[in-house]
């Protein structure tokens, strides 16, 4: 087993459980709508998630399908050798319905980030002053409409393999080389998304500035005391902004390392041969078979035992189970990035009063 899915599995419940706090948080607030915005939200994903959990493998390539049929088969064979008869361990519908609860969940963490993610953007294009700046700013926004889109088999996958030249279809690259080549700009884009956080936060910084702007034009008198609390709340609301936009992040970062990993894909543009499991299959028998003192006979037969009970989980939990579950949960936090973001740019555009 690699030891960095473990790391990768302690960040990404260390991010969620991040979000969690600062959901509950909210939900904590009798005076605000803040409760009804995440509920709310929270709904809207749930069935966003079904209607997306019915499109089929020609439109968004997950390989949930293939990846739950060989997880069902291989459940049910590993069943029949413990002598155990079984349809399957869980159905289909109960399946896509679990992530479908999973996905408004995540969708109701990620609805403050996004909305927060777009007034800082807007804020930072009115501070930007160099062209170059706001072209970042632009593709930091956009960054994750370009990751769901990695995903949509008719507009990319289909051009890419079968370019329309001519008569003859001939594809630019192999398969395995678009998979790895959608891993690597997932990454470019979040170093993008992190690079871009100093802009984001001098921005949010910048609404201390404001209000006092914005109170000097007003009529009355206002303390000093007073004045130095609006400031100060400012400031100490930097930390819960910078978790807002750093979490997602960590999430859709660790979800693609997990789907890098555990879904047996490389970095490289021209993947070599994965010879990992000639190497493991090869131990077993030398463990079985070799001769050792009578003291650590009893050690030996529980590593035996220990591998092999890892063995059959790797069989059930196949690497195409991992490939449709972890592509889809990258997707999906992705989509709700973009959703909740594009909804708070119209909001603080159109909506909002000046």
């Amino acid at each position: 087993m690699n030891i960095s899915v473990v790391w990768c599995l302690l960040v990404l419940a260390f991010a969620v459980k991040v979000l969690f706090s600062l959901t509950t948080h909210y939900f904590k607030a009798e005076d605000g709508g803040e409760r009804s915005v995440c509920v709310t939200f929270g709904f809207f994903f749930f069935v966003k998630a079904m209607a997306i959990l019915i499109v089929t493998e020609n439109y968004l390539e997950f390989g949930l399908e293939s990846g739950f049929s060989n997880f069902s088969e291989s459940a049910m064979q590993f069943l029949e050798k413990q002598g155990l008869e079984s349809q399957g361990p869980v159905s289909k519908l109960t399946f896509k319905l679990f992530l479908a609860v999973l996905c408004s969940l995540i969708g109701a963490f990620l609805t403050f980030p996004g909305l927060r993610l777009a007034q800082m953007h807007l804020d930072a294009l009115n501070l930007a002053t160099e062209k170059i700046t706001q072209t970042l700013l632009h593709i930091n926004f956009l960054a994750p409409l370009f990751m769901v889109l990695l995903w949509v088999k008719p507009i990319t996958k289909d051009y890419i393999m079968n370019p329309p030249l001519g008569k003859e279809s001939v594809p630019l690259i192999s398969e395995d080389t678009f998979d790895t080549v959608r891993l690597w700009i997932i990454i470019l884009l979040c170093a993008l998304r992190l690079a871009m956080m100093r802009h984001h936060l001098q921005a949010y910084l910048n609404l201390a500035q404001k209000s006092v702007d914005q109170m000097k034009k007003e009529a009355g008198r206002i303390s000093m005391v007073d004045l130095q609390k609006m400031v100060a709340r400012v400031f100490y609301y930097l930390c819960v902004i910078a978790l807002q936009y750093v979490a997602p992040l960590v999430m859709l970062l660790h979800t693609t390392l997990l789907l890098k990993t555990l879904g047996n894909y490389s970095w490289g543009i021209y993947p070599e041969l994965n010879s990992d499991t000639p190497v493991e299959n090869s131990l077993l028998p030398s463990s079985v078979y070799s001769e050792s003192p009578p003291a650590d006979g009893k050690m030996k037969v529980t590593v035996v035992q220990i591998t092999m009970a890892l063995g059959s989980l790797k069989n059930i939990f196949t690497p195409l189970l991992f490939r449709g579950l972890l592509s889809f949960l990258t997707w999906w936090i992705a989509a709700c990035l973009f959703s909740t973001s594009l909804f708070g740019l119209f909001y603080h555009q159109y909506l909002t009063v000046a």
